[in-house]
């Protein structure tokens, strides 16, 4: 049973009212079941292996002699703790199964979203962590000559490497033995805790691997602006260094203190931590000090000349994660939930990402001499998978940098995990093919003349389907793929774009939060707008259970969608168009029913069904009517709104038709007074386009910014 706390909650709910009324386990495909291919792979991992995720036994031991619930759902106490956890999960699957469909950077933001409310203990603690990498690459790598997406490669990045979990063998082994779980799977509590137990530090060297690429990218402008080509990097070109680290990298006196009790060692540095911790796993294989390592990575953010002019981002990832993990750890010192503290495998994690670029390549592997320098998964197992699938993640991303932007590369990807191995078939559009032709063509000229000076190149496609698949070689020159083979090959696709939904509408993910935040307000301030202040509505939002949370956050997504059916869009830039205070009735008859439909597919893929009984039962002596029909509405997963069956358009705008105008508004009315909110705390506002017909009425005339 994939979701046993559900389950749980179902048996008892059974045996209470006599019926079978929910909450009923959530579906997975056939293909997600069996699937070998990446999608599938990564939504059975987590919806079979991660069983009784963040389970916690003292909490529900403590429900059962209080006779109360600690869980969260609409409202804080209204189900079982264990419950929650389960439904976090589900959200976790949903939103992994959102991004792999489309691969759109507002869909891996909700992936960074519920991992940090999952496990880093909320996401307002990781909020400048989460959103500085994509803001920093939008708005500042289109100035530099080569750069690409590094956000949502890192959603891909993870992805990939819960699949490789979940279908090789060989690693999962490799993984279960070094973590001291049992490696043989013989033990199925063991293997869904072992599975529990990657996602959380996988997730967190994956997901934060290129965090410290906004370091690099001012590294890199520099450089760009006075035209430094990589010949040309050295004492006659500018360059800028990072000085004083120290508030970056000194451990505080708490931290200390732990790492102390971890390791029988006391650390000043975040430097000599990771420099520790890796010459513990691989200072003898390789044959290199700790106090080398040490040394270098004090050099590294202050003197870049000392590594051929280069910026680490890596380097930055680490520190600067680790940062953010103090803070948190420290932060939860006063806080009312479960502690946050720092472990062993926090710094395996840090360590991983620290060694995923340079460090690795040029100062640790030529240290082992005539040896084999290539990684092994045994001796730091997420190092080897953060480097491998770092570099099998290399389509889908949007290229920022002016070079990038003409460079051919794959545009998507068809994996095969079957028998231990991993194929890969990448795809590259078919509207390129003259690109294609023109270097085969580069390429029998260059052979018929003996091959003599450069080979030609295409990027990423002449790595793959060249004489040689560099590529492959690149991969296997860095890590040992015994136990894990690879096959490459490339294809040209047709690529459909669709699945990005992108709309006029923009901004920065910076107000995709505070959006979410005013749009939840917006069903409780109707009326009010004026009277409420920030700081009490992030109160209310953060009160929240995460499936409400990543609610309010899809119906802001889906705005950009519905404004564009009405000819408006929202920006938080000045635009000489004419604002939209309140939607008129035109407006709300068309988007209205496309929210109902948004609000529909989003309970149905959360597990919720059709029924009313919270509305039948009895309430027990003493307990007020409704709070206990609303704690029972979410301890049953049912709502008399939710449809059950086949929801096709037409059938949920029929049932749209059929709601009372009660229900109706429920649908609407919240969008006009987060137009209030938005404009009050945000700074975005809404324009209309011109219209030259009357197929929509104008909106009310607004001052022009």
């Amino acid at each position: 049973m994939a979701y046993t706390a559900l389950e749980k909650m179902r048996l008892a709910n059974e045996l209470k009212f006599g019926a079978d009324v929910g909450p009923h386990q959530p579906t997975v495909s056939d293909d997600a079941r069996t699937g070998f291919n990446l999608k599938s792979a990564v939504l059975r991992f987590i919806h079979e292996r991660c069983e009784e995720l963040r389970f916690d036994a003292n909490t529900e031991e403590q429900e059962k002699v209080s006779g109360s619930y600690y869980g969260t759902g609409l409202e804080p106490n209204q189900v079982p703790y264990n419950m929650q956890m389960d439904v976090n999960r589900l959200c976790l699957e949903r939103e992994l199964e959102r991004f792999l469909d489309s691969g759109a950077t507002q869909d891996a933001y909700n992936v960074y979203y519920c991992f940090t409310e999952i496990f880093l203990g909320g996401y307002g603690k990781s909020k400048r962590m989460v959103e500085l990498l994509s803001e920093c690459e939008a708005n500042a790598s289109t100035l530099l000559m080569e750069h690409r997406d590094h956000y949502s490669h890192s959603v891909y990045v993870f992805a990939l490497g819960l699949a490789i979990y979940e279908t090789n063998a060989n690693y999962r082994r490799a993984f279960n033995s070094f973590y001291h779980f049992d490696a043989a799977e013989d033990d199925a509590a063991q293997s869904h805790a072992a599975a529990c137990f990657f996602l959380e530090f996988w997730g967190l060297a994956s997901l934060f691997h290129d965090m410290g690429y906004p370091f690099e990218l001012a590294f890199e402008q520099v450089m760009s602006y006075f035209d430094v080509n990589d010949d040309d990097r050295g004492d006659n070109a500018p360059f800028i260094a990072y000085k004083n680290p120290r508030p970056m990298t000194e451990l505080s006196s708490q931290a200390q203190d732990l790492f102390e009790q971890l390791y029988g060692k006391r650390f000043a540095t975040v430097h000599e931590l990771l420099a520790y911790d890796i010459a513990q796993k691989l200072g003898a294989t390789y044959g290199f000090s700790e106090n080398y390592l040490a040394d270098l990575l004090q050099k590294k953010p202050t003197s870049p000349e000392d590594f051929a002019y280069y910026m680490d981002h890596a380097y930055f990832s680490a520190v600067r994660l680790y940062r953010g993990l103090e803070g948190i750890m420290e932060g939860d010192a006063d806080s009312s939930g479960p502690p946050f503290t720092l472990q062993a495998a926090h710094v395996d994690a840090l360590s991983a990402i620290l060694l995923h670029y340079v460090v690795f390549r040029y100062s640790i592997a030529p240290c082992a001499g005539d040896a084999d320098p290539r990684l092994k998964k045994e001796l730091h197992p997420l190092a080897w998978l953060l480097m491998l699938c770092d570099e099998l993640q290399c389509w889908d991303r949007t290229a920022y940098g002016r070079n990038t932007r003409t460079v051919l590369n794959p545009m998507g990807a068809e994996f095969d995990f079957r028998n231990d191995r991993i194929v890969v078939m990448y795809q590259y559009d078919q509207d390129e093919q003259d690109k294609i032709d023109a270097y085969l063509q580069d390429c029998i000229a260059w052979k018929k003349g003996g091959k003599l000076g450069k080979e030609p190149k295409l990027k990423a496609y002449s790595n793959m389907a060249g004489e040689r698949n560099r590529f492959l070689e690149e991969i296997e020159y860095l890590v040992d793929t015994s136990g894990v083979p690879l096959v490459v090959a490339c294809v040209t696709a047709p690529v459909d774009r669709r699945g990005k939904r992108v709309y006029l509408s923009e901004s920065s993910f910076l107000h995709m939060h505070d959006f979410a935040v005013a749009l939840n307000a917006s069903y409780a301030h109707e009326g009010h707008e004026d009277e409420v202040d920030a700081e009490e509505l992030e109160a209310e939002f953060a009160s929240l259970s995460l499936e409400y949370k990543l609610s309010n956050i899809n119906q802001v997504k889906s705005f950009s969608k519905y404004l564009n059916a009405i000819h408006c869009f929202y920006t938080d830039r000045p635009v000489d168009f004419d604002t939209l205070s309140e939607f008129t009735p035109e407006q709300i008859a068309l988007i209205a029913p496309m929210e109902h439909e948004r609000w529909q597919r989003e309970r149905k893929a959360m597990g919720w069904r059709n029924g009313d009984i919270y509305e039948r039962a009895s309430v027990p002596p003493g307990m007020d009517e409704r709070t206990y029909r609303k704690a029972l509405r979410e301890q049953t997963r049912c709502n008399k709104l939710v449809m059950d069956g086949e929801l096709t358009e037409e059938r949920i705008r029929e049932h749209y038709q059929g709601l009372s105008e009660q229900d109706k508004g429920k649908d609407w009315k919240p969008f006009n007074t987060m137009l209030k909110l938005i404009a009050r705390f945000d700074g975005l506002r809404i324009y209309q386009l011109p219209r030259h017909d009357d197929s929509a009425s104008p909106a009310k005339p607004g001052r022009t910014l």
